[in-house]
């Protein structure tokens, strides 16, 4: 009997993987996101499709430690300082964006004839986004360290620290009597912990993770990751709050550490299998029954709720002081409903806000917002340029004017595109050096700490031609372009050599065989974070056997001469 069980437990889980697989290999030669092949996954393999999962119960299960997994390596990749930089568009546009939803959700769905309460409820169900699904796209497309990705992931992160209270409202909404000294309560112990378990874990985490590194032991240095990854997601659990946000504070207490991208590789092969299982469990939920019986209901729910939040969330970016293509992906980028919202909405069903019927009908359109992000992401991206040209500048640019740095005469001079933590290093070298550059970043809230600091930067895109230009584009020497967006680097290259046809380019990508694509666009040469990490590894190799110096440094130039 236990053996028949043990079957049927392999089978749930090795039909959805073999099947995911199959469409991620489809997806890839596509160049579509993988998301949208695990999600087909579940609703075709999920209790409402062909029923190769019964209940998803187990996959359910492991799609918790994949969410905790997804948003601890999001973590990592965020970085404290950008997170404190970034505090007041957090504060303000996630308060803006959150209340603004809520708002507007509540008033249109009382003017269909539900009641204040049960109005209230669906706002706060729309107005939370996937961060699940964001990141996803964001890492695929390489956008996480942009001006878009830092805004999207201030608001969901805003979003995550409102799960709490929205809980505790529930009941309230439903009629149930609670105290408010319950809720205040619950609300301060959460706030407590946060404050003090960052500061412990500040300085308990590095101490930790150093003495797992000194024992030289792959396993010792994997277990303390995991440990302090799932500890942090069970401690923000236990405290009432999201263990997606309890994973996202881990991952940020090691961003800014030595052990950083060692932490990220541990994870990476975990991730994998984990991720794709959470937009599994979410296909799963997926009844097709419902859009095939109510398809213009369903239809003009999915439209309604992503016309209102794309249009709050593109109006609030561009209200502070952000551009039209930065607002216009924050907007498309968390359009959709977040996987919390499934379990806050069963919430609603157990405290009366909710019929069961009304239930199935959200969980459709929620699902369906989910599986068009990728499609309007894109579409955006290719919708921008086309606004950028009937509209008059002053609504696309942001607010360059307040941003303006003192003119002064440049000559010889190096722009830096995009001050990501490789420009920064550029920039530091080239003061060691005392040569002259300047700086061309689309964040503002980068843009205001730098001027603060004293730093030549321009507020823009360097996608367009009057921004280089305001940074003598003609009289430069070299254009580092360090942005990690492919597309947008790719046209500023374009851009700047066809302002200064003898300028050197030197550009940065993810992966090696981007390299053509600047190259063909004009860059002087393009520098892979990935092969700077196999001649990096290969470095360590050589060093660890006591190659002799002379040997590692002819080995290294091959390398480098075959790129």
């Amino acid at each position: 009997m236990e053996s028949v069980e043990n079957l049927r437990i392999l089978f749930e889980l090795m039909i959805p993987t073999g099947f995911g697989l199959a469409l991620m290999l489809v997806f890839s030669r596509l160049n579509l996101p993988p998301v949208l092949g695990f999600l087909i996954t579940g609703i075709v393999c999920g209790p409402y499709g062909l029923k190769f999962v019964e209940t998803g119960h187990l996959i359910g299960m492991m799609a918790e430690i994949g969410l905790v997994l997804l948003l601890f390596e999001a973590g990592i990749g965020f970085s404290v300082k950008t997170f404190i930089r970034l505090k007041k568009f957090l504060l303000i546009a996630g308060t803006l964006q959150l209340g603004g939803t809520i708002g507007v959700t509540m008033l249109c769905v009382y003017a269909l004839g539900l009641g204040w309460a049960p109005a209230a409820f669906i706002g706060m169900l729309v107005s939370l986004s996937s961060t699940a699904i964001v990141v996803a796209l964001f890492e695929y497309r390489g956008d996480m360290d942009t001006a878009h990705g830092r805004a999207a992931m201030s608001i969901l992160i805003f979003q995550d620290l409102c799960i709490v209270p929205m809980v505790l409202l529930t009941p309230f909404l439903g009629g149930q009597n609670v105290g408010w000294d319950t809720f205040f309560v619950i609300i301060g112990k959460a706030v407590v912990f946060l404050f003090v378990a960052g500061s412990v874990a500040k300085f308990l985490v590095p101490m930790v993770l150093k003495q797992a590194a000194q024992t030289k032991k792959d396993q010792a240095f994997v277990l303390s990751i995991i440990l302090l990854c799932l500890g942090m997601a069970t401690a923000t659990a236990y405290f009432g709050m999201s263990m997606a946000l309890g994973a996202f504070i881990a991952g940020l207490l090691i961003s800014d550490s030595k052990y950083r991208f060692q932490a990220t590789g541990v994870i990476i092969p975990f991730g994998a299998l984990f991720h794709g299982l959470v937009f599994v469990s979410i296909g799963m939920l997926f009844d097709v029954r419902i859009v095939l019986t109510h398809p213009i209901l369903v239809a003009s729910l999915l439209v309604g709720v992503l016309v209102i939040k794309w249009l709050i969330a593109t109006g609030v970016t561009a209200a502070m002081g952000h551009s039209l293509k930065v607002a216009m992906v924050v907007g498309l980028a968390i359009s959709q409903v977040s996987e919390f919202s499934f379990v806050l909405a069963k919430l609603g069903l157990d405290n009366g806000l909710m019929e069961p019927h009304h239930n199935q009908i959200f969980l459709a359109v929620a699902i369906l917002s989910m599986f068009v992000t990728p499609a309007m992401i894109s579409g955006g991206s290719m919708l921008t340029p086309i606004l950028e040209r009937f509209l008059p500048e002053k609504y696309t640019r942001g607010r360059t004017d307040e941003f303006a740095p003192d003119k002064q005469a440049l000559e010889e001079h190096a722009i830096i595109v995009g001050l990501s933590e490789a420009g920064h290093h550029i920039a530091s070298v080239l003061d060691q050096l005392k040569l002259n550059w300047v700086v061309i970043d689309s964040d503002p809230e980068v843009v205001r700490d730098e001027l603060d600091r004293g730093t030549t930067i321009f507020y823009g895109d360097a996608t367009r031609e009057e921004v280089l230009q305001k940074a003598s584009i003609e009289k430069a020497r070299v254009v580092l372009v360090t942005t990690s967006d492919l597309q947008a680097a790719k046209r500023a290259v374009e851009a700047a050599r066809r302002l200064n046809p003898e300028v050197t380019i030197i550009a940065t990508v993810r992966y090696t065989e981007d390299g053509e694509d600047l190259l063909f666009a004009g860059a002087t040469t393009v520098i892979s974070e990935q092969f700077m990490g196999a001649v990096e590894m290969a470095d360590k190799v050589m060093r660890e056997y006591d190659v002799p110096g002379d040997v590692v440094t002819q080995q290294l130039l091959g390398m480098r001469s075959k790129q």
